[in-house]
């Protein structure tokens, strides 16, 4: 059974008079007066089905994902060296990579990526579940994969 609150807990709670300060999802107090402050905004230079080489290692992949900044662990960031840790606030993009050796999934951000020019399809057994054809030097999305 459901009961409907008193008339005067309705006024009450409207008032603020039994409910404390609002907090934040932290527990700390929301101060009121601070504009909110939005992540900044990073336009992605790669788009979902272009090749890409990667700017340092050899191999380069197809993009099938991209965040539109670092949304990996902490624990995988510290594991790049420092003198070549990217920056977090910029995109980074998920890759169906290839080597000489292997195909693997990559996670790369954008500092690190340029476009391929060789023309050519990547060797990946995944691309087949997302993407349908490759074409002037891109990969079409699957339709079911589009959203």
């Amino acid at each position: 059974m459901i009961h409907a609150p008193r008339r005067g807990a309705l006024a009450a709670a409207r008032a603020g008079s039994y409910i404390g300060p609002m907090t934040q999802p932290d527990n700390l107090p929301l101060d009121s007066t601070a504009a909110p402050q939005a992540p900044p905004v990073a336009t992605a230079r790669f788009t979902i089905g272009e090749v890409v080489r990667h700017r340092l290692f050899d191999f380069r992949g197809v993009i099938f994902d991209v965040d539109p900044v670092f949304a990996n662990s902490e624990e995988w960031y510290q594991a790049i060296p420092e003198e070549i840790r990217p920056a977090k606030d910029q995109p980074y993009y998920h890759l169906l990579a290839e080597n000489s050796e292997s195909s693997y999934i990559a996670y790369v951000s954008q500092q690190n990526l340029l476009a391929d020019t060789e023309g050519e399809p990547v060797d990946h057994p995944a691309i087949s579940g997302m993407f349908e054809e490759f074409d002037k030097g891109r990969y079409q999305l699957r339709r079911e994969r589009r959203h």
